[in-house]
């Protein structure tokens, strides 16, 4: 059964451990296969995103961030959806996305969006296999981003 837990303070090395798990990633974020645990604690314990582990059955197997109303916009985006290496093509992916869709439903949101690099032609696969739909182009930290959004209601 997947569960989401709020990421703490306490718990960033976890985080970390997921997140260097997927050296590819964070090439493509910021040119190092690695981050570092300050790097995380940044990206993760702030008062603008909401940040949870996704647990399976009590093991840690990933990550989801979450950013309910981003003022540029006035919509709910997803600001990361990833999954520890060693658990990769076994469906937990899209399973906790789902799970988390129908707490975003709950919430009367009318739709959430993403922004995947232009890179990442395996995120954009990912993403519209789940009904997201690419909409415009946007720039992320000097970084062209292709912008996804799917209607929740």
């Amino acid at each position: 059964m997947i569960i989401f837990q709020l990421i703490t303070e306490d718990l960033l090395d976890i985080a970390l451990e997921i997140l260097n798990s997927n050296p590819h990633y964070n090439i493509l974020v910021n040119g190092n296969p690695s981050r570092t645990l300050e790097e995380v604690g940044n990206e993760f314990i702030n008062q603008i995103t909401e940040s949870y582990f996704i647990k399976l059955n009590n093991k840690y197997i990933g990550i989801i961030d979450f950013l309910e109303n981003n003022p540029n916009d006035n919509c709910s985006w997803i600001g990361l959806l990833i999954i520890h290496g060693d658990y990769h093509s076994m469906g937990y992916g899209s399973m906790a996305y789902l799970l988390f869709e129908e707490k975003l439903r709950k919430r009367n949101l009318a739709n959430v969006r993403i922004g995947i690099l232009k890179e990442n032609s395996e995120a954009k696969r990912y993403w519209s296999s789940l009904g997201f739909a690419f909409y415009d182009n946007a720039q992320w930290e000097n970084k062209r981003v292709e912008c996804f959004e799917k209607k929740l209601i």
